[in-house]
């Protein structure tokens, strides 16, 4: 890539995800300029409620403001949009490159654009939500926003090809009229620790992430009396916390299966989390399938957590909700199941049963992930 270029990121924030990899990415290029500016979340009802904006040249940190705030509902999207706008014409110069993650960033964008301070904007979507908002206008009205995003920005980078279809689906936006390139999530692959095969615990099934109702978890745990039968040091960790945790853990106790599973809460120790992920053998992402496919965002999504357990050298056993599960299964790299106990039960016994079928998933797990390095991903696109 041209490293020539002033790039601007603008995005909503809460933990690293693909801006902030992006971020890196161009700041390890050593850009001419990077700005990059991050607004809290609507919901995020915390003291950490900030924007900001970051500004790299030549790979050196230049300057950083925070604002805090005290605005929420819709009131709060418009001090985004407001501050993204003054912050950009108060450096007084002119930028390349533009890339708004969600619709309601990349306005900001066209409008810099219209003004001349943007030659090119990027509408980079991580998801689509036929529902986002339960308000009905301000559900008609984000779409309203994407809609416009779609037909104006110079490029439309999607996680996963099912955005575009969900568009053309609900928002009638036909793909051929608005081409939309697919620019998947990924990870650091050098930087995810591999365990060798001989510390693996051959037995042990992990998941990681917010535990929700959609997560299929208590399919999973119905599943265990049954696993157990053919392993009986069979154990299911679980990392994570969320407002389905209790009904999990009262489940567990109707099961009477305490002594496999264990609920570790969220954990803040990233190396704890990393030997958790490498010790363990496989990992499940048994997302409810949703027929109308409005609610389960994770269908439309790209989620990284996947792409975490590929890289651990973890073979995946899920449900065909995301969009790459079919090919993670004809790269024998994961085993596609339906949301039943009986499926679920069979796949795990089938992968942690047998130790050279474990083995050869591991390879196959680690050889796929690396085609999803952040690396790999963005200079292929912006190359």
């Amino acid at each position: 890539m041209n490293i020539n270029q002033k790039i601007i990121i603008v995005t909503h924030e809460m933990f690293y995800g693909v801006p902030h990899a992006l971020r890196d990415y161009l700041f390890n290029k050593k850009i001419k300029k990077l700005t990059f500016i991050g607004h809290p979340l609507i919901d995020q009802m915390t003291d950490k409620r900030k924007s900001a904006i970051i500004v790299y040249e030549n790979g050196r940190k230049v300057f950083e403001k925070h604002i805090t705030r005290n605005m929420f509902g819709i009131s709060s999207y418009i001090l985004d949009f407001l501050l993204t706008t003054y912050w950009i014409i108060k450096q007084g110069e002119k930028y390349d490159m533009f890339i708004g993650i969600d619709a309601l960033n990349s306005v900001s964008g066209l409008l810099l654009k219209k003004i001349g301070k943007v030659k090119k904007v990027i509408f980079y979507a991580m998801d689509f939500h036929p529902a986002r908002f339960s308000n009905g206008f301000l559900n008609f009205l984000y779409h309203k926003l994407e809609e416009i995003c779609l037909k104006n920005s110079d490029e439309i980078w999607n996680v996963s090809p099912k955005i575009a279809e969900g568009r053309e689906r609900f928002l009638h936006i036909s793909q051929i009229d608005y081409p939309q390139k697919v620019v998947n999530s990924g990870i650091w692959n050098d930087k995810i620790k591999k365990f060798p095969f001989d510390k693996v615990k051959k037995h042990q099934l992990l998941f990681l992430g917010h535990v929700l109702e959609k997560q299929g978890l208590q399919m999973v745990l119905e599943a265990i009396p049954t696993i157990v039968k053919k392993i009986p040091d069979f154990k299911f960790m679980i990392l994570g916390g969320g407002e389905y945790e209790n009904n999990l853990k009262d489940l567990t106790e109707k099961l009477k299966i305490q002594k496999y599973v264990e609920f570790k809460g969220w954990i803040k120790d990233r190396k704890i989390i990393d030997t958790t992920l490498g010790e363990s053998a496989a990992a499940i992402v048994v997302y409810v399938p949703e027929k109308e496919k409005i609610h389960n965002f994770s269908y439309y999504g790209d989620p990284i957590k996947i792409k975490e357990y590929l890289a651990s050298g973890l073979p995946v056993i899920l449900t065909d909700v995301p969009h790459n599960a079919k090919e993670i299964e004809r790269r024998k790299c994961g085993i596609v199941v339906n949301y039943e106990k009986e499926d679920i039960a069979s796949a795990v016994i089938r992968i942690l049963s047998d130790e050279k079928e474990l083995k050869n998933y591991r390879n196959n797990a680690l050889a796929y992930a690396k085609e999803y390095d952040w690396n790999v991903i963005f200079s292929k696109v912006l190359n």
